[in-house]
């Protein structure tokens, strides 16, 4: 995907202000599934938790420190991964968590980018794994 610089510069507007800003940082009691995941190349961490309602993301809350680009990112992968159903969550590509960015990344910045998406998988995954039994 090529971009203008206009467009390169409005989401970076964006992301700016989902990292100065972000959706449903916090954490939520009693969790139905949690991952941490940690970024060691440069730092970031992010911890993804989540309350299961009927198969769905009910709920989902992350918290953590980070890079602009880590910590954005999940927050988006936060609004779009709730309500989803568990299923869609583990089937999503890292290419679809990416476009929510909707800027190219080097190959550095794609580990900060998608350490929630790992992090949001993983949860998904334990869950799935324990009360799919």
């Amino acid at each position: 995907m090529t971009q203008t610089s206009s467009s390169t510069q409005m989401y970076s507007e964006i992301i700016l202000d989902y990292y100065r800003h972000p959706r449903n940082f916090g954490t939520i009691s009693k969790p139905d599934a949690s991952s941490h995941e940690v970024n060691p190349l440069c730092g970031d961490e992010v911890t993804v938790q989540l309350k299961i309602k009927g198969g769905k993301v009910e709920k989902i809350k992350f918290n953590g420190k980070g890079c602009a680009i880590s910590q954005a990112s999940t927050s988006m992968l936060c609004e779009h991964i709730e309500g989803k159903k568990l299923e869609e969550v583990v089937k999503m590509s890292k290419e679809e968590a990416l476009e929510l960015l909707g800027i190219n990344l080097s190959p550095m910045r794609l580990k900060c980018a998608l350490l929630g998406f790992k992090a949001a998988k993983l949860a998904a995954f334990k869950y799935l794994g324990v009360n799919e039994k």
